[in-house]
């Protein structure tokens, strides 16, 4: 049974994904209730698209799925913390190894 979670108005709460091996960021992207369901039930992330409006399992379509090894809540309960193995080179979908690859620095003020 799932915790008491605090999801938004639109039922979602954040997900943070992070590798379990290295400790990288390596995305974030929003679950809802029956997308957190699957993700606990299968060992895999699943998500809901804002954009799309429908479920996906990471790595549906580029192999590069996550494996989940943890998952934790926050002390005010609306945010996520997925511990994965993540499976093949690239966590975003830029093919980048994390999403997290751009900086902000003072200079570009």
């Amino acid at each position: 049974m799932l915790p008491k979670l605090k999801y938004d108005d639109k039922g979602l709460i954040p997900a943070i994904i992070q590798d379990i091996e290295n400790g990288d960021l390596l995305m974030m992207a929003y679950m809802n209730e029956a997308s957190l369901k699957m993700t606990v039930e299968t060992g895999f992330t699943h998500f809901w698209s804002r954009s799309r409006q429908k479920f996906w399992k990471k790595g549906e379509t580029s192999g590069n799925v996550q494996e989940v090894k943890s998952i934790f809540y926050d002390c005010d309960e609306d945010t996520l913390l997925v511990k994965v193995k993540q499976h093949g080179p690239a966590a975003c979908h830029t093919g980048s190894r994390t999403c997290f690859f751009r900086e902000i620095k003072k200079e570009d003020k």
